[in-house]
């Protein structure tokens, strides 16, 4: 989750928020985590009772726990985590390190089929024990190929709750670093089984408004290939309007004949996850520094973004559906007072209790009253915003910060919200970090009789004419609902300025009035202009299909005996115009669709589907004479798998999948039969391998395993790359006997046998790069 970049000075001479002292749980000692504003503060808002205080505190100064999920499709992760239980755990069960017994791995006893694990080992157990080395090894290169994710517990509550499914269209509106969004994937691909992908209906688009983290999105969603994910780059708070055609034959009786003709409509999503940017005072326990620059100032100038994102969500679901809000931060200011305002700002919203969806998870209910602080020094004097406001000089008013909505609703408004629906998770009660989960649901359309076509006298006296200020909201779409329901809410038509040219600008237009809430910002569409956002700096190519019977194509079908049903007009590349074709992606229907109808300037697109075919680059490709130089990714194999055809399927036992891994390039005499004489019968190019089931000098295959390879004149070579292999060598084998780690050993030898101290030290090195807090280096976890 992204946090809120504070002020002040930086270095660690000054003491600035960039202390790497301050960013060390191992290093702060306890007396040190204390910050007399945010106790005060929270002691105000009463979000615990007296005798939990300290138990609360104590868990806030204590370090965080490890924990991790088994990712991937339900059908490996579950085999995956079966290693786990049965391999791994009992080996750890009796560890004694420096005379004290150590913990083994746990399971997380609220996640659904114990796919979630925790375990607290300091950083030395992991460097000296033997054991948890071992069990630590597995651990970083399952992460590397994305079967393992790395992720704070309470990061994995709110796609838990959101609840997505194969047909969704989904969203997850701030989603870097992705851990959440490939939880949101999985969902995606619940029918996925252990060889194949399937290609789900639904739709995921990951968004986030910081351009260099949409790069580490890509990466971590990467690990399960999607043909159903886009991932964009906008502000979510003023998200445009996605087109698709209307997917509309027939129209109830009375829509109007206009509505009837539109050709394009805005996309609605079943489901919207709004993790928003949020100050992240929960996430005290890995990121200590808070403790020290903690500022009540910081939700209170989040709480506006936080609002526009959650009411941007509100436009865009679909009646019926459901947006999960959530923090991780424990603030009232940026939980219950932004879900209350957007509810009061936007009808046909509600709370839901889904307080036992997750049985074993302990969570307290939302506050349904709270004092916000209007300075720094944690004055909450002021009981309502107009106290507030009246205290100020006319001078100050139109420059305050604070609005209506910081403050919390009346008692009777607060039971009718609903706001004890939401969750609060507290450290202390689980040995997690920090955390707030709200579920709004979109209640389905009432139909309500025909209005008459005009208004009469007595109608017109009941309008309400009062001079108060209100926000400003856009009720566009409330007025279409009425005018002319599309078949229970399909998607919604575009206003007219949307319907226009793709190249149609974005224009915002924000209310601003220091007496009410911050509204949700009207998006309107210009003709002739570039989008918002779609900036010259906006460089990433264009997506282009291809035709089905593009010489590539065509080429790619020929070589892997593509059936009849493969989806080759949804097959996309992306590269400048004249330039050599070298990578080949696959969509679904609704991607192509939305592909074809936005500039992909304007949404900011950044990735869409998953790539399946890459040109074999080098001399070697050229030298064996194969007519296409394309071949079968491994990221793209198991979205491809059901459509290959016998003749591109080698079949092959056990033993020949352990000469693949001990070899770069083992020539293919140094096969077995039958493997070997099946290979050499085969003509140069890329193939799919097959291996079956089997046991292999103590190592077992539980199923098959299907892998790519490249057939050269007298070598094979398994198409992974060195962490994938390792990762595969350490489940299957219990040792990566690749030769890259033989060629690691022997260079680590090489160095200790010139400098003995020196590699005593590497050595610790290595370690320290991918300890206990953060298992894989360069990987983000999430709060």
């Amino acid at each position: 989750m992204a946090k809120k970049k504070g002020k002040g000075s930086k270095g660690k001479g000054s003491g600035g928020r960039d202390d790497s002292a301050w960013a060390r749980t191992d290093v702060i000692e306890r007396q040190h985590m204390h910050n007399e504003r945010l106790e005060k503060y929270y002691k105000a808002q009463n979000i615990l009772p007296d005798e939990e205080w300290e138990p609360f505190l104590n868990a806030m100064r204590d370090p965080l726990p490890t924990t991790f999920r088994v990712a991937g499709s339900r059908q490996a992760a579950r085999l995956l985590n079966d290693i786990i239980k049965d391999v791994h755990v009992p080996h750890l069960g009796d560890v004694v390190f420096e005379g004290e017994a150590v913990s083994p791995p746990q399971q997380i006893p609220w996640y659904p089929d114990g796919l979630a694990w925790q375990f607290n080992v300091a950083k030395k157990v992991l460097r000296k024990s033997p054991e948890f080395k071992k069990f630590h090894s597995f651990l970083v290169f399952e992460t590397e190929v994305g079967n393992v994710s790395r992720q704070e517990a309470v990061s994995m509550l709110p796609p838990l709750f959101l609840e997505v499914e194969p047909h969704h269209r989904a969203m997850d509106m701030c989603a870097a670093p992705g851990s959440k969004t490939a939880q949101l994937l999985e969902a995606l691909h619940a029918h996925d089984t252990i060889t194949a992908s399937s290609i789900p209906s639904g739709l995921l688009i990951a968004n986030d408004s910081d351009y260099k983290r949409t790069h580490l999105l890509i990466h971590q969603s990467a690990r399960l290939p999607s043909p159903a994910l886009m991932v964009t780059n906008l502000d979510a708070s003023i998200f445009p309007a996605i087109k698709i055609p209307s997917e509309l034959t027939t129209f109830s009786a009375d829509t109007k004949a206009r509505v009837a003709a539109k050709k394009q409509y805005q996309l609605l999503f079943d489901r919207i996850l709004c993790d928003v940017p949020c100050s992240g005072d929960g996430t005290l326990r890995k990121n200590p520094g808070i403790w020290k620059h903690w500022s009540p100032m910081d939700g209170n100038g989040l709480h506006s973004l936080q609002l526009r994102i959650l009411q941007r969500a509100m436009r865009m679901l679909k009646k019926g559906g459901r947006i999960v809000y959530s923090t991780c931060s424990l603030n009232p200011v940026e939980n219950e007072a932004v879900v209350a305002a957007a509810l009061k700002s936007i009808p046909g919203f509600e709370l839901v209790d889904m307080s036992n969806h997750l049985p074993g998870l302990v969570h307290r209910p939302g506050l349904t009253s709270w004092k916000p602080t209007v300075s720094k020094e944690i004055n909450t004097e002021f009981a309502t915003y107009q106290d507030y406001v009246q205290s100020l000089y006319d001078s100050q008013r139109a420059s305050s910060k604070m609005f209506e909505s910081h403050w919390p609703p009346s008692a009777e408004e607060a039971e009718n919200l609903g706001l004890t629906r939401c969750l609060r998770i507290y450290p202390h009660l689980q040995n997690t970090g920090g955390f707030f989960i709200a579920i709004l649901h979109k209640k389905p359309p009432v139909r309500a009789p025909p209005a008459p076509t005009k208004r009469t006298a007595d109608a017109v006296e009941g309008l309400d004419t009062a001079d108060a200020k209100k926000p400003k909201l856009d009720t566009e779409a409330d007025a279409k609902d009425a005018e002319g329901q599309q078949a229970d809410d399909a998607d919604e038509e575009l206003p007219e300025e949307a319907a226009g040219e793709p190249t149609s600008a974005m224009e915002i237009d924000q209310p601003i009035s220091a007496n009410a809430a911050p509204a949700e910002p009207k998006i309107r569409f210009k003709k002739g202009k570039t989008a918002e956002g779609a900036s010259a700096h906006f460089k990433e190519n264009p997506y282009t299909f291809i035709e089905p019977d593009d010489p590539i194509v065509k080429a790619c079908i020929d070589s892997f005996d593509l059936s009849s049903d493969f989806p080759s007009s949804n097959m996309l590349v992306r590269n400048p115009a004249g330039d050599t074709v070298r990578s080949l992606y696959m969509v679904n229907d609704i991607v192509k669709s939305i592909v074809k109808h936005n500039d992909y300037a304007r949404i900011r697109l950044m990735t869409s589907g998953t790539k399946v075919f890459g040109k074999q680059e080098g001399t070697e490709a050229k030298r064996d004479g194969v007519e296409s130089h394309f071949r079968v990714l491994a990221e793209g194999l198991p979205v491809v798998l059901p459509f290959v055809g016998p003749r591109a399927v080698v079949h092959a036992d056990f033993a020949a999948l352990r000469v693949l891994m001990e070899a770069y390039y083992p020539l293919t005499s140094g096969f077995a039969d039958p493997f070997r004489s099946t290979i050499e019968a085969k003509a140069n190019g890329s193939y799919v391998v097959r291996f079956q089931p089997g046991k292999l000098e103590g190592a077992t295959l539980a199923h098959e395993l299907v892998l790519p390879i490249w057939k050269s004149n007298v070598s094979v070579t398994l198409m992974l790359d060195k962490r994938a292999k390792s990762a595969l060598s350490l489940r299957i084998f219990g040792e990566d006997i690749t030769s890259a780690a033989r060629d690691a050993a022997a260079r680590r030898n090489q160095k200790s046998e010139a400098t003995p101290e020196v590699a005593v030290d590497a050595s610790v090195q290595e370690d320290d790069n991918v300890d206990a807090s953060d298992v894989v280096p360069g990987v983000v976890d999430e709060a």
